[in-house]
């Protein structure tokens, strides 16, 4: 045989956790590799059969939601409706756009003005065609 021999209810000691949670979980596990009996397992953690049953329940139950796959990547943000603080930089954005509109409008008439007083006038002279002696 290949590869790592089983640690089973051992690898326990391995993980993070109180000493009464590890206590708890390797007996959980002893009773379903058939290591120990139910009756067994309550007396040595002195509870009773229903309270270990909870118990047992629990920590499968846990392990299974952990070991659902889930999609890959990060989780989305949720975007949980809009604060006061996004509505505020909205508001500026659209002062901001209004104000840059504006700008543009009075450039565009700085430089068409000039050229608008040239042509009027000119227009207003009067010219002569000859010498008037």
């Amino acid at each position: 045989m290949r590869g790592r021999h089983p640690s089973g209810p051992g690898y326990v000691d391995h993980l993070e956790g109180s000493e009464q949670a590890k206590q708890r979980l390797r007996v959980v596990l002893e009773t379903m590799t058939e290591g120990c009996r139910v009756q067994e397992a309550c007396q040595r953690l002195g509870i009773s059969e229903q309270r270990f049953d909870q118990l047992r329940q629990l920590a499968m139950q846990a392990a299974l939601r952990r070991l659902e796959s889930k999609p890959g990547g990060r989780p989305r943000r949720q975007h949980t409706g809009t604060t006061a603080e996004a509505l505020a930089l909205r508001q500026q954005v659209a002062d901001l756009e209004a104000e840059l509109r504006a700008a543009q409008v009075r450039e565009e008439i700085a430089l068409i003005l000039p050229r608008a007083v040239r042509e009027q006038a000119g227009a207003g002279k009067k010219t002569t065609r000859g010498k008037l002696t």
